[in-house]
């Protein structure tokens, strides 16, 4: 699992679609997938296709205006996109912020012990969630 966070970069034109899927990330704390992002756009306007929300969304992660969260069989959009690290349910796969500040002594630490170009991090904790843990 991992978080990929391009470095911003000027966003092509922006279009009406692409401003929709926009906000339909930077409106959701839940770290939503692709499917969840275009149910909610297509609530909004029904001409809205399923490849132009995953286009947009991969552009918009692409130019680093929201963040992916990738977790086992499936990516989910973050509208942070400051270094943090996030915490997923191994039972029902609800993904949460950890609030833990971004290391940098680990990027210095693997370059020194790799000879890698460190340019980032990500951590991804494992867990069960509070929900699925009252269900044990």
């Amino acid at each position: 699992m991992s978080v990929t966070q391009a470095p911003a970069q000027p966003i092509r034109r922006n279009t009406r679609q692409r401003q929709l899927v926009l906000d339909a990330v930077q409106g959701r704390c839940d770290h939503p997938t692709a499917e969840d992002i275009y149910l909610a756009v297509h609530a909004v306007d029904d001409r809205i296709s399923r490849g132009t929300v995953y286009r947009n969304l991969n552009l918009l992660a692409e130019t680093g205006v929201i963040t992916t969260v990738k977790t086992p069989g499936v990516t989910r959009f973050d509208r942070r996109c400051d270094g943090h690290s996030h915490v997923v349910c191994t039972t029902c796969g609800a993904v949460a912020d950890m609030p833990l500040p971004y290391d940098s002594v680990l990027d210095e630490r693997a370059a020194a012990s790799t000879d890698f170009n460190i340019a980032s991090h990500t951590i991804v904790f494992e867990g069960t969630c509070p929900a699925c843990a009252k269900c044990n």
